[in-house]
């Protein structure tokens, strides 16, 4: 990879200056403690890789007790947890970088044994995943959303991302891909509501819509972002028309909020890692979001299949002049801004401790040296 690419030319984000493009993507790694409150293990392992004017996103934090019940998640509800998140984001600014916390719900991804008085998931619609959840049991149908509960989840984000902002965060990003509930509302095999958040492209987006409005409204459209992935099938998410659905989307979006801090999709070529963690040969793909990228002015984040292949990470930036968001590769790379600008080897990333655990496998991974 050239210096010259792409990615290390600078960029304005929302009211921040960017002084590169690559981007650390978010990713659940499980170390809070049992109340959801950030530790001293995850203040340390986003302080490694914070890089001056660089931007890292959080993992999913969960929005409230009833957003998913993941253990060892963290949260953003309490007091607590904002404190210990306040922690972390001083510790990146520090390294004068620029941190937004991913909001996330779980919807139908969720069991009732995660959940607090063992109650019923939510979605759109009482449909369930096809599959075996994370205990190896079928996932559970969930309870469909009473339309007078969808105001209250609303609210449940905005608070959530004004507690992001107490907390000393640059922005929020609203998880609204792979799967989880945002995106069950907006894929039309997951939505079969009747109402005025189901059936119609408008009616589906409805949702993700009013929870940007509401975000915007709560901490300002410059400190806010989503995460859309619309090509991508994982969680049993499927969409009859993705280019109609996402294109409507942003077209709303660029309407009402042209000043949206960016747009983060995932790119369809995710799907075709192999079990080695590189990327098949086969990287051609029909399906591309040329067109989601047509539609939007500002700044606009693609992630999903760069592991370890830096090179396509350039040739996407250097042909469109994205960011572009590293997953797996940051995990064992604290130092991959670096590595990136100087061609040095990248380390490989250790599986077996990416959810939860201690120091191993999470901030253990040196900086590279000759």
């Amino acid at each position: 990879m050239s210096s010259t690419s792409a990615l290390f030319r600078p960029i304005k984000l929302g009211a921040k200056q960017l002084k590169h493009r690559i981007v650390m993507a978010p990713m659940t790694r499980l170390r809070a403690d049992k109340n959801h409150v950030p530790t001293d293990l995850i203040r340390e392992h986003y302080e490694q890789r914070a890089t001056d004017g660089g931007l890292l996103i959080t993992e999913g934090t969960l929005i409230s007790p009833y957003a998913g019940g993941m253990a060892n998640a963290p949260g953003l509800w309490t007091e607590e947890q904002v404190n210990g998140w306040k922690l972390v984001v001083d510790a990146v600014h520090k390294k004068n970088g620029i941190i937004y916390n991913q909001l996330w719900h779980l919807g139908r991804a969720s069991s009732s044994f995660l959940m607090p008085d063992n109650v019923k998931p939510v979605s759109a619609s009482a449909i369930a995943i096809q599959g075996k959840n994370m205990a190896g049991q079928d996932y559970e149908v969930p309870r469909a959303l009473e339309l007078d509960e969808i105001p209250q989840l609303i609210q449940d984000y905005a608070n959530a991302a004004k507690n992001a902002i107490k907390a000393g965060f640059d922005g929020v990003e609203l998880h609204g891909a792979t799967g989880y509930i945002i995106d069950q509302f907006v894929n039309s095999n997951s939505n079969v509501r009747t109402d005025k958040y189901g059936g119609s492209i408008e009616n589906r987006a409805r949702f993700p819509l009013e929870l940007i409005d509401a975000v915007a409204e709560a901490i300002g459209s410059e400190k806010t972002a989503i995460r859309f992935s619309p090509l991508n099938h994982f969680q049993d998410m499927n969409d009859e028309t993705p280019y109609e659905t996402w294109g409507y989307i942003l077209d709303q979006l660029k309407s009402k909020h042209p000043n949206l801090a960016y747009v983060h999709f995932v790119e369809p070529r995710v799907g075709l890692m192999n079990e080695d963690n590189a990327l098949d040969s086969a990287l051609d793909t029909k399906e591309s979001l040329d067109p989601f990228r047509a539609k939007w002015d500002g700044v606009f984040i693609s992630g999903g299949g760069y592991t370890y292949s830096p090179e396509l990470a350039a040739k996407v930036s250097d042909s469109t002049g994205n960011l572009i968001s590293f997953g797996r590769t940051f995990t064992s790379n604290p130092d991959l801004v670096e590595r990136l600008r100087n061609g040095h080897p990248l380390a490989k990333y250790d599986r077996p401790t990416l959810y939860g655990g201690d120091r191993k496998g999470y901030n253990d991974f040196p900086n590279y040296s000759a």
